[in-house]
């Protein structure tokens, strides 16, 4: 499946919300669990004045905006590209914006066979997945997913996965397609996510003004 976009990065972000402990993240295939008080200071350090007040710095947030277990899956089942960030051999992060579909109730991705991050994950399986959605600070929304990825290379299972990422993506699968699929999955290799930490954040629950600039300002 085509890759929408490469990025690379040298160290990981941090995220500001997870959920509590016994969460579920994706159905079937994630648990979740509280991250160290270290990752409350994106929202919780801020100055504590009139300045900052409006965009909620200051006040305990995290459990304001963390989306619930079923708020979680509704947003992973949209459809947008996830950023998967493997560790190569250096310990630098390998980040890449990729389609996603699901496997067993798992997050599931498709690549090539010898990608870096094929490579990557039969090197060292941890694995994070970000998906986010918003422009501005009070629609900002995200799932964070921490685990490890498992190689699938039951041909039975990369078809299922291929079959689901076409109708996420490109639209209704017919038995005709099948030929487009088994071409399309050609000396791939599937990798499953199991989720072991997941994070979220949803700012509209914190009911913000506002923050985009009104059309034709600055102009």
């Amino acid at each position: 499946m085509p890759e929408p976009s490469r990025t690379t990065s040298s160290e990981p972000a941090a995220s500001p919300a997870t959920t509590s402990a016994g969460d579920a993240g994706p159905a079937g295939c994630a648990a979740g669990s509280p991250l160290d008080d270290a990752l409350d200071d994106a929202l919780d350090d801020a100055p504590d004045d009139t300045a900052t007040a409006a965009m909620g710095h200051g006040v305990k947030q995290r459990a304001l905006v963390r989306m619930t277990a079923d708020e979680v899956d509704a947003f992973l089942h949209e459809r947008r590209p996830l950023t998967l960030c493997t560790l190569n051999h250096d310990g630098s992060v390998h980040a890449v914006a990729m389609w996603y579909g699901f496997l067993d109730g798992c997050v599931a991705i498709e690549t090539k066979a010898k990608s870096q991050k094929a490579v990557n994950l039969r090197r060292d399986p941890r694995v994070t997945c970000l998906m986010e959605d918003g422009d501005a600070y009070e629609e900002l929304r995200g799932v964070e997913l921490v685990g490890r990825a498992e190689l699938v290379d039951d041909p039975d299972q990369r078809f299922a996965l291929g079959v689901d990422l076409f109708e996420r993506y490109y639209g209704s699968y017919g038995e005709e397609l099948r030929p487009f699929i088994e071409t399309m999955l050609h000396k791939r290799v599937v990798a499953k996510v199991h989720v072991e930490r997941t994070v979220s954040w949803d700012h509209r629950k914190l009911g913000l003004p506002p923050t985009r600039p009104a059309d034709g300002a600055g102009s």
